[in-house]
């Protein structure tokens, strides 16, 4: 294993901030390609369960493979250029890492993962009538060791209660990225990387590009790559807040989660999940299938997706700025 001094390695991380830093200022990589992702998937792992919706139960797999569709044929409408690629199309079970591997493969440039929450929901109860129930009223005769414990039934009528779950109030779209702290995975992705490495430059010929990421150097280059996916991670997710901000649905703001979604730590490139509602809301389950609130929330992230393009791709993207809110 290659080793190196501290000063020079802390010679290398100046130079490597100084060179790279303006060449991300002036140059972004395109937005080549785009990965989507339906969660869940096949009858091992149907996700959250629906409660109301016509009794029929709904299925997160199903939602989530109906909004992943008509986003994918929208991204192809809106962003003729960019390649979009959907981990799967038909009711079928991947595993996380699977899903994470095709991302990696076909080199996405941004992780799209389409979810339903689902929120605890409170026992309520109401009576539905009375019955008999038998207790023992307990009586002691005698003294002594001749004392005798007597026990005398009697019939007593106590209500009757029917225990129900009371309907979700909470409601709306929230988007998640890979907690700060969570980054062994995402250096995983970015070091497991293989042959030509694209520094963001957009140059083929990048002085950077065959680097070995294995090397103390390019651990510390993989570092760097962690923390702008997870600046990027948060603009595009703030991007679709805001333009969920913008329907008549509830913005539940840009969240870190502290564990889970392992997916997107596991891809090399920025990732977001969006939980599209909440299945075990009446209103929500219903919006979420049918066909105006699928197509709804395809077009409210694909207009996302087209102003980060723009964002990115732009020679201002680093002076153009956007707040996420407080991780949760």
């Amino acid at each position: 294993m290659l080793k190196v001094k501290p000063i020079a390695l802390l010679h290398f991380c100046f130079l490597l901030s100084v060179f790279i830093t303006p060449v991300f200022a002036q140059s972004q990589k395109k937005l080549k390609t785009i990965v989507v992702d339906a969660g869940h998937g096949g009858a091992k792992d149907p996700g959250a369960i629906g409660q109301y919706e016509n009794s029929l139960r709904s299925k997160e797999k199903d939602i989530t493979l109906a909004i992943s569709n008509k986003l994918v044929a929208e991204l192809k409408k809106q962003l003729p250029d960019v390649n979009i690629v959907p981990t799967r199309t038909t009711d079928i079970y991947q595993d996380p890492k699977e899903k994470a591997n095709i991302a990696n493969e076909v080199k996405g440039d941004l992780f799209l993962c389409i979810h339903a929450d689902s929120g605890p929901l409170k026992t309520g109860k109401r009576q539905i009538g009375t019955h008999e129930v038998t207790r023992h009223r307990i009586t002691y005769k005698g003294k002594g060791r001749k004392k005798k414990r007597i026990s005398t039934p009697y019939q007593v009528t106590v209500p009757l209660y029917e225990y129900f779950k009371l309907p979700l109030t909470r409601s709306g779209t929230s988007v998640w990225i890979f907690a700060a702290h969570k980054t062994s995975d995402k250096l995983k992705a970015i070091m497991k990387e293989e042959g030509d490495f694209e520094i963001e430059t957009g140059e083929a010929d990048s002085a950077f590009n065959n680097f070995d990421f294995s090397t103390p150097e390019g651990k510390v280059m993989a570092q760097m790559y962690a923390k702008r996916y997870q600046e990027k991670s948060d603009r595009i997710a703030t991007l679709v807040n805001e333009e969920v901000e913008k329907t008549h649905r509830s913005a539940l703001g840009v969240n870190q989660r502290q564990k889970g979604i392992w997916v997107l730590q596991a891809t090399n490139m920025p990732a977001i999940l969006i939980e599209t509602g909440f299945i075990n809301n009446p209103e929500d389950e219903r919006y979420l299938n049918s066909e105006k609130g699928q197509q709804e929330l395809a077009e409210v992230i694909t207009r996302a997706v087209v102003r980060y393009k723009q964002i990115i791709e732009s020679h201002k993207a680093n002076s153009t700025s956007t707040t996420a809110s407080t991780p949760r």
